[in-house]
């Protein structure tokens, strides 16, 4: 089933709006957390977020992480989102992942994946825009779920000619202890 990116969206809004950790689950950055930061004409921004819950019938989980970058007349964007519940007898698990890259004269590259088996299921999505004379950001997010351990990092890179690239990372893990 392919989910569109105005969906992908509306899911991680409604996700980092309402993530809140309960339960007996290892949460790191519980709630939404990120980071920002804005340099020589160019900005770049994260978010993660991540909820578990662990009960003697079973355990849950979320995790995401998203980014965006600018600089000049580029923009890059990316974000993941995974969970994962298990009973006993039974175990499910999914990924969604997506981004998009813009620059009006330059190059673009947007690409995402999600791999997997019994076992793992992983995602990925790599968005570069690049304009003549060294403007460039990218997002870069990589989302995990393998047997209890959902993780995902964003990484979000600006530059601009003239100074050090700006960037932003932020990371967020759930173990359900299964």
């Amino acid at each position: 089933m392919m989910i569109g990116r105005p969906a992908l969206t509306a899911i991680a809004l409604v996700f980092f709006a309402g993530a809140i950790a309960t339960g007996h689950a290892q949460v790191n950055n519980s709630g939404a957390t990120g980071g920002s930061a804005a340099g020589h004409g160019g900005s770049a921004s994260t978010i993660g977020s991540g909820a578990g819950s662990v009960s003697p019938g079973g355990a849950s989980g979320t995790v995401g992480s998203g980014g965006s970058a600018a600089a000049g007349d580029t923009s890059a964007t990316s974000l993941g989102l995974g969970g994962q519940s298990t009973t006993p007898s039974q175990s499910s698990s999914s990924i969604g992942t997506g981004g998009s890259a813009a620059a009006p004269s330059g190059h673009v590259m947007s690409h995402s994946g999600v791999h997997g088996n019994a076992n793992a299921l992983s995602g990925q999505s790599m968005d570069q825009a690049h304009e003549p004379g060294g403007v460039w950001s990218k997002s870069h997010t990589q989302t995990h779920v393998r047997r209890g351990d959902l993780t995902s990092r964003t990484k979000s890179m600006a530059h601009e000619p003239g100074g050090p690239p700006v960037k932003s990372t932020t990371r967020s893990s759930v173990d359900l202890g299964r």
